[in-house]
């Protein structure tokens, strides 16, 4: 299916296709579990078709009326308005937060529990 095809239909037809993609869809995976699936491009085929027509369904719940010819990029006029981004967190308090003398006291700290695992490896070896 092209989607030059599925933009002529009704949003009913849509619908109906949608529903018949998605039991071929789920055949296809039951017919490959069960080592029944022939040709198993089949499934990669009818999920791209079931995408094209969710696609166009959601374009045409939204509002989005497209020509039937692909344009190269849609207009802004196209496009539903976008929300404002939030605003990045700094990452500037956080380095502030850990000081340079905190981070070569945990360094010792490390280097302290190291020492431990080979004494326990030790004693574990000598028994």
């Amino acid at each position: 299916m092209k989607a030059t095809d599925l933009r002529e239909k009704s949003v009913e037809d849509l619908r109906e296709l949608r529903k018949t993609l998605q039991r071929d869809v789920f055949q296809n995976r039951l017919k490959n579990f069960t080592n029944r699936l022939d040709d198993t491009s089949a499934i990669r085929k009818s999920k791209r078709d079931l995408a094209r027509v969710i696609t166009l369904l959601h374009e045409r719940e939204i509002g989005i009326a497209r020509a039937a010819a692909p344009a190269a990029s849609p207009s802004k006029a196209e496009l539903p308005a976008e929300k404002p981004s939030k605003p990045a967190k700094k990452a500037a308090p956080k380095a502030e937060a850990k000081s340079a003398p905190a981070a070569a006291e945990s360094k010792p700290a490390k280097a302290k529990k190291a020492p431990a695992k080979k004494a326990a490896a030790k004693k574990s070896e000598a028994k």
